[in-house]
């Protein structure tokens, strides 16, 4: 998460788009979710080119004013995070095509 003055939905997407970039993956979209804390709020997919087809690989959103007030922040500040379900890009950059591959009780140690 970051917390600062007049950041918003543009710094989180290009956070996001930076993150993932850099970790090789370049196909991205986003679709409006609800979280209770957040609004707007994202999930994050990435295409899978072994599966073909677009998988989650996280959640994000800005933190809503009324979760800010009680810890006495200023009106121009906002709080953008995210959350990440790493074994999912995990399995892109690997291409692992079944998620039981990578974890579970069955993965060979």
């Amino acid at each position: 998460m970051i917390v600062d003055k007049n950041i918003g939905l543009a710094h989180l997407l290009g956070i996001m788009d930076t993150f993932f970039k850099k970790i090789g993956m370049t196909n991205l979209k986003y679709k409006p979710a609800y979280n209770p804390y957040t609004e707007p709020s994202l999930e994050i997919f990435a295409f899978h080119p072994m599966l073909k087809r677009w998988v989650e690989i996280g959640n994000s959103g800005i933190f809503r004013p009324e979760m800010l007030e009680p810890m006495g922040f200023e009106k121009d500040v906002s709080v953008i995070a995210w959350g990440l379900s790493l074994e999912r890009p995990t399995m892109i950059y690997y291409n692992v095509a079944n998620i039981r591959d990578l974890f579970g009780s069955k993965v060979s140690l």
